[in-house]
């Protein structure tokens, strides 16, 4: 990722627009500090949208650690407690 000081950004627009056009996040700085990233309008779309709750549980690392047996997830078969009623 570029870096670019606004005033550079400014009279480099066109740059920093060909650049985020390619898939290139490009970051603006103010006073020495991030302050936006432009990016391409299909990357926004992309990581905006809206995701099942499904779907983004299925493509979670914990899921690729769960299949990959990275992972193991068992309960004991814990019968509860003896009340006295």
């Amino acid at each position: 990722m570029r870096r670019w000081k606004l005033e550079d950004a400014k009279n480099g627009f066109s740059e920093v627009v060909r650049r985020a056009l390619a898939h290139e996040p490009q970051v603006v700085t103010r006073h020495g500090r991030d302050a936006v990233v432009v990016i391409n309008a299909e990357d926004y779309r992309r990581l905006t949208a809206p995701t099942d709750l499904v779907e983004f549980l299925r493509s979670s690392p914990l899921a690729e650690a769960l299949a990959s047996g990275e992972l193991e997830l068992e309960r004991a078969a814990d019968l509860g407690r003896d009340v006295e009623l």
